[in-house]
């Protein structure tokens, strides 16, 4: 059962974010349903579970923030969503894709799980995983 002020929280971003003018180089911060509203709408989504204090989490972001920069038909392909592990990692997204720990990246479209990497950092396997959503 979701709570009246995630809904209004949640129906807010899926509403302004547009309006606010959200490049394709963004990086979104997941509120409740974020993810299911992105992935109705058609988007790729790259859910990255993230902890601000996770020094594999911040490794991967500097690889994958690299990869964008290099390629930017990443950003033209993938919603990329950062979910807050402190906050999200055992609510309803987390537990419904599995999700073991922080450190996880999961490529989805549609009603299918594309690809994820737990804990990887090196830049072969994240790019790996970034050319799914081209294919």
């Amino acid at each position: 059962m979701i709570d009246r002020r995630t809904f209004i929280a949640s129906a807010a971003a899926t509403v302004l974010l547009p309006a606010f003018g959200a490049s394709a180089s963004e990086t979104l911060t997941y509120v409740p349903g974020l993810v299911e509203d992105r992935l109705a709408a058609g988007d790729t989504v790259l859910a990255d579970f993230y902890a601000p204090w996770c020094s594999t989490c911040r490794a991967q972001e500097r690889v994958t923030d690299q990869l964008r920069a290099d390629n930017p038909a990443y950003d033209a392909a993938i919603t990329f969503i950062r979910v807050d592990w402190d906050t999200y990692g055992t609510g309803d997204l987390a537990t419904r894709l599995q999700i073991p720990r922080r450190s996880t990246l999961v490529l989805l479209r549609g009603d299918a799980e594309l690809g994820r990497i737990v804990a990887g950092t090196r830049g072969a396997d994240i790019e790996a995983l970034l050319n799914l959503a081209l294919a």
